[in-house]
């Protein structure tokens, strides 16, 4: 079977010339003679893989001396309670809620601190990013999701955050979709999290890239799990328990390719190009529209609508996505919340492919 065109939210397409490598060195990894899913995380055979993988984040990310990076796993849900159980000081943290993933880290948070919601986009369906002025507040910490895969949004602009005595307050973000979608200064930040099955790799390890001082020698919240606190992590290196090998492995090998590809500023123009046609597409039909507000519009996500309405909308949107895939264009469903279609263009996604979804929307809505 020829090799489809995969618009898949997550996990999602992996560049080819990766599953390519992966596959040639299934059996053989590196002149062992074995699989790195068979190799043991502390033999001398794994050390360069998961070695060279964080030397790359911290290449492609500009990451600072003074940050940890960590592999871990349970995705970035898990990260919703490691976050409030590790960073919790004075009991008090401010969340910007921005969709579906914002709104679990705000109900998880609330088992551990008091949270301030500080500002939300709920009144519009999420469809846009709301405006933060400066916060000022004795927070422990401030955590917004940057891009929001089921509503298509993207934060522009980094917020700011000071307590009333002008210390920092550590900003905390979700980069799970746009995580090397484009640079990033992550000195901006206290913490940045992402699960890997966007931009960097299969599902399975999350990687979380921490300052230092925000790492608590001793839990803030008792009886904190042992594979919840980031310290265990961090003075293992990530090998506390058997990390996920061969995920880890996977994201050393998509990271060359973004190297290799002009990094993150390589890859944030392939994703302007492939956003701006697909959107200029958008506006200028009178078939489909885009249903984030312009201003807020995601890179990696781009949830549309056709010109329908009610049961026949429902029937449209069918037809729309078994016709898309039966042409080799798949997982086009829209989330539940949104209804429609979604196309997710992240990183691994080619030109040719988004061009190849604009042909053939064209064909279908003079179809219908």
């Amino acid at each position: 079977m020829a090799r489809v065109f995969n618009f898949s939210a997550g996990p999602s397409a992996l560049p080819e010339e990766v599953l390519n490598e992966a596959a040639a060195e299934m059996l053989d990894c590196n002149g062992t003679g074995q699989s790195v899913m068979e190799m043991s995380h502390r033999s001398k055979a794994y050390e360069p893989i998961i070695a060279e993988c964080e030397a790359l984040v911290r290449e492609l990310l500009a990451v600072p001396e003074n940050y940890k990076v960590l592999f871990l796993q349970g995705g970035a849900s898990t990260q919703f309670a490691m976050i409030p159980m590790n960073l919790k000081k004075n009991g008090k943290a401010a969340y910007i809620n921005t969709g579906v993933w914002s709104k679990k880290a705000i109900a998880e948070a609330k088992k551990y601190l008091t949270v301030d919601v500080l500002a939300t986009s709920e009144d519009k369906t999420f469809s846009y990013i709301p405006k933060v002025e400066p916060i000022v507040g004795d927070y422990d910490y401030v955590h917004y999701t940057m891009n929001n895969t089921i509503m298509g949004t993207k934060w522009s602009y980094i917020p700011e955050a000071k307590r009333p005595d002008g210390s920092e307050i550590p900003l905390v973000t979700d980069a799970s979709s746009c995580i090397l979608s484009e640079p990033l200064d992550i000195s901006k930040f206290g913490v940045v999290y992402a699960g890997a099955q966007k931009n960097l790799a299969p599902a399975g390890v999350t990687l979380v890239i921490i300052r230092e001082d925000l790492i608590p020698e001793t839990m803030p919240v008792e009886n904190t799990p042992t594979m919840l606190q980031y310290k265990i992590h961090a003075d293992a290196g990530s090998m506390y328990n058997t990390p996920p090998c061969y995920t880890i492995y996977m994201m050393g090998k998509v990271l060359k390719w973004i190297k290799k590809n002009g990094g993150a500023e390589g890859m944030a123009k392939r994703n302007q190009e492939k956003a701006d046609l697909f959107y200029d597409y958008l506006d200028n039909s009178d078939f489909y529209h885009a249903t984030a507000e312009k201003g807020s519009r995601s890179l990696m996500n781009i949830p549309f609508l056709t010109k329908y309405d009610g049961e026949e909308a429902t029937a449209i949107n069918k037809k729309f996505v078994a016709e898309a895939a039966a042409a080799g264009l798949v997982n086009l469903a829209g989330h539940r919340l949104v209804g429609g279609m979604r196309a997710s263009i992240y990183n691994a996604m080619s030109l040719e492919g988004v061009k190849a979804l604009i042909a053939f929307m064209d064909k279908f809505a003079k179809e219908n």
